[in-house]
This record gives structure tokens, C-alpha cells and sequence, in this order.
């Protein structure tokens, strides 16, 4: 059976584990550990930043191509969307506040906070995941899929990009590992080879050394 382009699936994987590695962290975090505390709420600010970048893209390109053939398909998630930013304003403040004053009360509070905010996310990835292809599916071909998707990663920056990389590298099963980086102009190939062995351990390192040994040359990293 042909699999559908899912334009959804590698960036939800992605932002799943970033958002749960966020949530860990904040509630191991030692308040009376200043860098474990700055540590705790940078990772926070990268989530929040990531997820309201996630937000734009999807509201820019992939909204509007379900409305042009669907019309108001979509209008069930752009509501949840703006709900997301007023929730990421709010993780914000909270966060500020417990910058101002680190005492357990309010780090607790900051975690409940962002525990809902993973949990809403996770039943609206759900949502996207499913109503959402299903009307890009039976819009568009996997060929117009890929190129919304085209589009909306030459609007990101290298710095977003390589931020995304991380937690695709990490999340990804090894298939989907390999046909990532494989896909990969070959010039653009090396960096993202060496973040991948910073952050695999050996047994995935060697099998994504295997999966692109036709293709490419990756174990002259692990020299």
C-alpha cells in the first residue's frame, strides 16, 4: 500500500521530544543551583521559541493551502493556534516571575503550567496529524505536498534549522534517520553528519554509517 506524504510527522516527532525533554528538565531543576536554574529556563525559551515558530509556519503555508481547496478545514486548529500563543505568553511570565523570585512554589507552578501546555499540544498534534492530511491528501499530490513543505524550509533560518536538526537527529527512528540525512544535497551533508555523531550514541552512529555507505561517506567522521 502507497504511504502518503506526511508533512506533518517528522516535525511533530521532533517537537514531542523537544517539548518532553523540556518538561523533564524543568522538573528536575535545582533552584538552588544558579546555572542548573539558567540552564532549566533557556531550554524553556528555546521551546517556546520553537513552538511559536512551528506555529507561523503552519499558519503561512499549510492553513492556507488546505482552505484554498477545502474551506474551513482549517478553522478548528487556527483557533487552537492563537490559544497557543496566548499559552506561550503566559509560560513566559511565569517563567520571568520564577527568574525574579526561585523559590519551589512558583518552579512547581511553571511546570503544571507547561505539563498542560505538552498535553494540549500532543492531542492537537493528533488532530493535524489525521483531519489535517486527510484533507491535504485528498487536495494535493505527494508532489505539491513536498513542495509546501519546499517552501516552508527555505523560510527558515540556519539557526531555526539547526535547532530542528537536533531534535529530528534524536527523535527519528534509524530509516528515517538515514533517508533525512540522505536527502541532503551532498554538500550540505557534512555538518549535519557531525551533529549526528555528537548527539547518537555508537549502535545508532553505526547503523546510520551503514544505511549511507551507497551514498555517501560517513564513517570518515568516526576516524
Amino acid at each position: 500500500m502507497h504511504t502518503r506524504y506526511n508533512i506533518y510527522a517528522p516535525i511533530h516527532k521532533a517537537l514531542r521530544l523537544f517539548m518532553t525533554d523540556t518538561l523533564q528538565g524543568l522538573g528536575r531543576m535545582d533552584l538552588d543551583d544558579a546555572q542548573d536554574l539558567a540552564d532549566g529556563l533557556a531550554r524553556l525559551d528555546a521551546l517556546l521559541d520553537g513552538a511559536s515558530a512551528h506555529l507561523r509556519h503552519e499558519n503561512d503555508f499549510i492553513h492556507p493551502a488546505i482552505e484554498a481547496r477545502s474551506s474551513g478545514a482549517s478553522g478548528r486548529v487556527a483557533a487552537e493556534h492563537r490559544e497557543h500563543l496566548d499559552a506561550i505568553a503566559a509560560l513566559r511570565a511565569q517563567a520571568a516571575a520564577l527568574r525574579a523570585l526561585p523559590e519551589p512554589a512558583a518552579a512547581h507552578r511553571l511546570y503544571r503550567q507547561l505539563a498542560a501546555f505538552v498535553a494540549e499540544n500532543f492531542e492537537h498534534m493528533d488532530v493535524e496529524e489525521t483531519r489535517h492530511n486527510q484533507a491535504l491528501w485528498a487536495a494535493y499530490s505527494d508532489a505539491e505536498l513536498a513542495a509546501i513543505e519546499g517552501r516552508i524550509l527555505a523560510s527558515i533560518g540556519p539557526q531555526e534549522m539547526g535547532q530542528w536538526l537536533h531534535w529530528m537527529l534524536r527523535a527519528f527512528s534509524p530509516a528515517e534517520r538515514a533517508q533525512l540525512v540522505g536527502g541532503l544535497p551532498p554538500e550540505a551533508r557534512p555538518p549535519v553528519l557531525a551533529q549526528a555523531q555528537a548527539l547518537l550514541d555508537d549502535q545508532d552512529w553505526a547503523k546510520l554509517c551503514r544505511a549511507l555507505a551507497p551514498v555517501s561517506s560517513p564513517a570518515a567522521l568516526a576516524a
